[in-house]
């Protein structure tokens, strides 16, 4: 559950007496003050209130990852006097109403006042009755049989004729239900029947709390079908599922679904929302208390590492847990929380997600499906942006061009379609609209560029350099002859491309070619401009976005044979110096040409040479070009 959820008041317990004293067991609703319980516990207290009852009201208060807000009535309530109309009301205000059936509950009054309303408000509501028939068969219940006959027929004199028929209906229909018998439950071993009763309640009350995800969603179905066959099957072991791919993807919010579809079959669950940032912020130790927190009574904190491991790896064994973990960006985040697979009991599920799909490849977690997040095609791409910016699934005409022009820049980043549609929701004037347009060509939006920048932040000085070569000039160019000018520039290039891609920073497509994510060009670009990392002359792009006109190619370049005639004659040094990049190919021999390693002039730029049939050249260090 998110931190939200756990802050509840704290709880709240009073003695009882009388002969059916009732008690309130929730969390604090979510409009505080609007008197909204989730379960009522309705239980003869001369019967079971100092044994059964307490020891399953204690365990109701401390179980689950929410703290329950109890209330007990603390005012008998002597036979004669009219029902409380606070017990009603709490009733009809509960999710769920559990009647521990005792021999002698059917002398109460009021517990048979209980009984009634309960009843009729499961047939007219979604409200869930558990009943527990306490060392009574439910066919005594049913046929008013044996001391519970006998107790309900010595206190009809208290009855109206009405309230017996009311009665004898509801106690026959309760004893229809599915519920519990205590002698026969594991042989009449209550511990074991309190805890069955309690993790019952737990997960039918997880539906209420799920945690919070984007109404306007969109695109996520077909996605979380393929997820959710692979869950549906068949396994004896705990699970783990990876869910990788670029910031403002949408992994938590898949993750979010995932977690919420399947929370109500778990008693034990945790979501541990950031596990980047917290862990910055305030270390490992940090996550391990709140995950041993929510699945364990024990909310003692953890002060190290290997204490907190020991211990999620010794006492969640006994337990079928759902655990989400959220952000993962270090294998040791992952090792500290959920390291093996047989930490966890059979049935239990690790919801992972991360922006390195390398965490999972070094995970010594058996059992991982990976699943990588792309980005969304144009129609729900346009159906995102819409309900981002209208409100609806529709736009007048007047801004139907204008916004496929905007979402053809966002490349269906759902963040930047969310970022960007919010900021234009009720904004009617065209101009604006065509101003953002036209800036997000140039630049990415700043708040889409703040969560993007945090996987560049994350790489090597080398790695990083790498990214700004492709995002500026690279993208569509074959990467083998890249890895060459990276080879020679000592940037250990195979290992950058590997880790680029871990990080869903670039993807090798076709033919080897590069291919970036838009956002994330722009990214690189903006970043190359602004702060200049790289030396002012070693990369493609200047800082005006005009840097393409220092790069050199036989193909349309002004420059290229100028260059060549200055080259031939010694002179070309002056011309070089300016240039970025240099690209040559032979012409009519494209098919036959073979691929040379290119060279690396000065340590300040970089150039390609294409080398065709019956041309063996490089350029020298004097400018010149030389046989090769």
């Amino acid at each position: 559950m998110d931190n939200g959820q756990s802050n509840r008041k704290r709880v709240e317990e009073e003695s009882t007496e009388g002969a059916s004293t009732p008690s309130f067991i929730s969390p604090v609703p979510t409009d505080v003050g609007s008197g909204q319980y989730d379960v009522f516990l309705s239980f003869r207290g001369s019967d079971t209130r100092k044994a059964f009852t307490d020891h399953l009201y204690q365990n109701l208060v401390k179980a689950g990852t929410v703290p329950f807000w109890v209330f007990r009535d603390d005012k008998s309530i002597p036979i004669g006097e009219e029902f409380s109309s606070q017990i009603l009301d709490a009733i009809t205000q509960s999710k769920i109403s559990i009647l521990v059936i005792s021999e002698n509950f059917a002398s109460s009054k009021w517990c048979l006042r209980e009984l009634i309303h309960i009843m009729d408000r499961k047939k007219s509501t979604s409200h869930i009755v558990l009943p527990i028939f306490y060392k009574v068969a439910p066919s005594d219940v049913r046929h008013l049989e044996g001391n519970f006959g006998n107790a309900f027929r010595s206190s009809q004199a208290c009855f109206e004729e009405k309230d017996i028929q009311e009665a004898q209906q509801a106690l026959n229909e309760v004893s229809y239900l599915n519920g519990w018998e205590s002698e026969k439950f594991t042989d009449g071993h209550e511990g074991k029947l309190i805890e069955c009763v309690v993790e019952t309640v737990i997960s039918k009350l997880q539906e209420d709390f799920q945690l919070d995800v984007p109404k306007q969603l969109v695109g996520l179905e077909g996605r979380l079908e393929e997820i959710m066959n692979w869950i549906d099957s068949p396994s004896i072991h705990a699970r783990m599922i990876g869910i990788y791919g670029m910031g403002g993807i949408g992994k938590t919010t898949l993750a979010k679904h995932i977690y919420n579809q399947l929370s109500n079959k778990y008693v034990h669950v945790s979501f541990l929302p950031d596990v980047r940032e917290t862990t910055r912020r305030h270390g490992i130790t940090y996550l391990q208390s709140q995950l041993i927190s929510d699945i364990l009574p024990s909310k003692s904190q953890v002060s190290r590492i290997d204490d907190g491991i020991n211990i999620i790896k010794s006492r969640f064994k006994g337990k079928k847990v759902l655990i989400l973990l959220d952000d993962i960006n270090d294998k040791n985040q992952l090792h500290a929380l959920a390291r093996e697979q047989n930490w966890f009991m059979a049935g239990s599920m690790i919801i992972v997600t991360t922006r390195n799909a390398a965490i999972l490849d070094q995970s010594e977690f058996e059992g991982v499906y990976k699943y990588e997040l792309n980005e969304l095609d144009q129609k729900h791409a346009l159906l995102l942006f819409k309900r981002h910016a209208f409100r609806t699934d529709h736009s007048s005409r007047d801004f139907e061009r204008i916004s496929h022009d905007i979402i053809s820049t966002m490349g269906g980043l759902p963040l930047a379609l969310e970022v960007v549609g919010s900021s234009l929701y009720k904004k009617t004037n065209q101009k604006v609209w065509e101003d953002v347009s036209k800036k997000l060509k140039s630049e990415p939006h700043r708040d889409v560029q703040k969560i993007l920048r945090i996987s560049y932040d994350a790489l090597e000085d080398g790695h990083k350099q790498i990214f700004l070569d492709i995002a500026c000039y690279l993208i569509g160019k074959n990467s083998i002859f890249a890895m060459y000018m990276w080879e020679d520039d000592g940037l250990y290039p195979s290992e950058g491309i590997e880790e680029l891609k871990s990080r869903c920073l670039i993807k090798i497509g076709h033919r080897g070619k590069f291919v970036i994510h838009d956002q994330l060009r722009d990214l690189g670009r903006n970043i190359f401009c602004e702060e200049q990392l790289l030396d002012k002359h070693s990369g493609p792009w200047d800082n005006n976005y005009k840097g393409t006109t220092k790069i050199l190619s036989n193909e349309g370049s002004p420059w290229f044979d100028d260059w060549m005639r200055a080259a031939s004659s010694g002179g070309s040094n002056e011309l070089l110096s300016e240039v970025r990049w240099l690209q040559w190919r032979v012409r009519g021999s494209e098919s036959a040409a073979p691929l040379r390693r290119p060279i690396c002039i000065y340590r300040t730029y970089r150039c390609w040479i294409y080398q065709g049939a019956g041309a063996s050249q490089r350029i020298g260090k004097d400018g010149g070009v030389h046989s090769w």
